[in-house]
């Protein structure tokens, strides 16, 4: 993999590397908070595009629209 290096200055470092936890890259963390967000409409693009059969497609629909009549709820403590 091709590498690039860049110089930041020690205020950016700073603050990049609070959000680093081990084992993790600066390359990660960078990605992590920089790449385009998971959405729902970038899932469905992803799904119509699949292979996926129209039965399929529609079992997951069903699963979707019955989570909708309910929905999850946080436990009471």
């Amino acid at each position: 993999m091709a590498v690039k290096t860049i110089t930041i200055d020690m205020e950016a470092y700073g603050l990049l590397s609070l959000l680093k936890v081990d084992g993790q890259s600066f390359s990660q963390v960078i990605k992590a908070h920089f790449a385009p967000q998971p959405t729902a409409g970038r899932f469905l693009a992803r799904v119509r595009a699949s292979r996926l059969s129209p039965e399929s497609l529609d079992a997951i629909e069903r699963q979707v629209q019955s989570r909708k009549l309910s929905p999850a709820r946080a436990a009471k403590l």
